[in-house]
């Protein structure tokens, strides 16, 4: 994994990006930290374009987005222009936001609808991903759903976001499940998962949990990803000063 390849996720520091004018104040720490890209997800309502430029000026690339879950499902031609304002390829769905993991109906029209909105993607010389979150990990025809969604939807239609803490709090094998999605993981998410002294599992920095990240990046460079996106969903500490911590970890001991 070389740095050009490491991201940070700005839902990290969402709570700075309501605004253009904070938008433009977290890009400038993002950079100064170290990090030669963001993915964007948890923005206020700042028109693309000017996302664009604030990005564009402080040197950040944009390597990839979360576009909202009903318009990826319903009105995909929106969140297919938004990228083309923003000048990225690559995007992912968040969230099954309404979507039922105890109905058979509502997975399977979950997934159809996926594999229809990743074709209209890729026509237009774009790749939709699946962020996955715990309950993927509910067992529907004797699998976790999110085997189910990847062996239905074509790979050319829909690949991975693979969201590490996720997978381990379902009870998944990070490292398995960056080999059984090989040529299929385009980009991940680095996040680790710490055990607190109330022995309860919380976000941690790179390097501040228990999962094996030289193991995690390894698979996954085999499995031909392009973007690490370092990720923490809530944090002990500044938003910021967490980002920071988890590059310099990956910088240290990680990036080639």
């Amino acid at each position: 994994m070389k740095l050009t390849q490491v991201a940070a996720q700005l839902y990290t520091v969402r709570e700075f990006c309501q605004t253009a004018p904070d938008l433009a104040a977290t890009a400038r720490k993002i950079r100064a930290a170290g990090y030669p890209a963001v993915q964007l997800s948890g923005l206020g309502p700042i028109p693309a374009d000017e996302v664009a430029r604030i990005m564009a000026g402080e040197g950040l690339t944009i390597c990839a987005t979360h576009e909202p879950s009903g318009i990826i499902l319903d009105r995909p031609e929106q969140a297919i222009e938004n990228l083309r304002v923003l000048g990225c390829t690559l995007t992912a769905y968040p969230y099954p936001q309404g979507i039922d993991f105890g109905d058979a109906d509502s997975i399977k029209t979950l997934v159809r609808k996926l594999d229809a909105a990743g074709a209209k993607f890729r026509a237009a010389g774009l790749t939709l991903g699946y962020h996955n979150h715990e309950m993927e990990f509910l067992k529907f025809e004797g699998a976790p759903i999110l085997e189910y969604i990847y062996a239905r939807a074509d790979p050319r239609n829909l690949v991975a976001e693979l969201d590490t803490y996720w997978v381990h709090f379902g009870g998944g094998d990070c490292v398995d499940w960056c080999r059984k999605l090989a040529g299929r993981l385009p980009f991940i998410h680095l996040k680790d998962y710490v055990i607190t002294k109330a022995h309860t599992p919380v976000f941690g920095e790179i390097g501040a949990g228990t999962l094996p990240f030289a193991r995690i990046i390894a698979e996954a460079e085999r499995s031909g990803c392009r973007w690490f996106i370092v990720e923490q969903d809530t944090c002990p500490r500044d938003p910021f000063d967490s980002l920071k911590i988890s590059l310099d970890y990956l910088k240290a001991n990680l990036v080639s």
